[in-house]
Order: C-alpha cells, then sequence, then structure tokens
C-alpha cells in the first residue's frame, strides 16, 4: 500500500540537479529565458521546480528546465524544489504534461514528448483524453480522438 506523504519545497544546491533524462524540450537562450530571467532577477523564484531523488544521490528535474537555467546564469547556489517520488513512467507523464502549455513549442518536440507520453502511459495500463479516449466492446475496440 502506497502512503501519502506532505511534500514541501526543500532548498537543494544547483549543482545536484541533473537534467531530465532525454528530456524533449529546448532550452533555448532566446527572448522567453530572458523573460524568465528578468522576473527571477526581480522577484525570485515563485514556482519550484519538480525533481526526483536518484538512487545514486542527487535529483534527477522533472519539471522547470528553463527556470534552472534562469537560476545558473543569475548565479543561484541553491534552488527552491519539491522533491517527489515517482517512477520512470509517473516522471514521463509529468514532465510532458509541465510543458505542453508551452507557446513556442516545436512541432517535433511535441510528436517526441507525446510518444514519450504514450509509451509511459502503456506501462501503466491508462489513457489520455489529450491522446484520445480508447472505447472497448466485445467485438472491437477504436480510438476515438
Amino acid at each position: 500500500m502506497k502512503y501519502q506523504t506532505t511534500e514541501n519545497v526543500q532548498s537543494i544546491p544547483i549543482k545536484e540537479i541533473q537534467l531530465f533524462h532525454n528530456h524533449p524540450f529546448t532550452v533555448a537562450d532566446n527572448e522567453d529565458m530572458a523573460k524568465i530571467i528578468e522576473s527571477i532577477g526581480k522577484v525570485g523564484m515563485i514556482t519550484p521546480l519538480l525533481a526526483r531523488p536518484l538512487p545514486v544521490g542527487g535529483y534527477e528535474l522533472i519539471s522547470g528546465h528553463r527556470r534552472l537555467e534562469a537560476c545558473r546564469k543569475l548565479g543561484f547556489k541553491n534552488i527552491p524544489v519539491i522533491v517527489r517520488e515517482m517512477t520512470d513512467d509517473e516522471a514521463v507523464i509529468a514532465m510532458v504534461d509541465a510543458n505542453l502549455h508551452r507557446e513556442h513549442i516545436l512541432p517535433s518536440e511535441k510528436a517526441f514528448a507525446y510518444k514519450m507520453k504514450l509509451e509511459a502511459m502503456k506501462h501503466q495500463g491508462k489513457t489520455s483524453c489529450q491522446l484520445g479516449t480508447k472505447v472497448t466492446t466485445s467485438l472491437y475496440s477504436v480510438n476515438i480522438s
């Protein structure tokens, strides 16, 4: 039985945070990044990162790759992080869901992210309304989008 634990924000050294394996989204040094740097420089980190602990120590970043890069550029040593235990599949789904709302995503990035999410969901035996709802009858199954 999995017990619900209370999560809190921890101050984690930036050097202990590793980027998500196969992260499909580009962290570009562009106008959007400049706005993030300016915002964090003025008011600090409003939204903490999301990471999971690694078995070998340190943390794998799930959500907040652009905020992490902005904080690195600003010279932060520590950064606020919500640390959550997650399976590989849960981490993929959370990472994709946290990024798909962004305005400037390349179609290739979006396609790769949806593929990653679909594979993770297949492992878990779940479907998503974003990917279509699976309808099964006694004779056949179809995907409705």
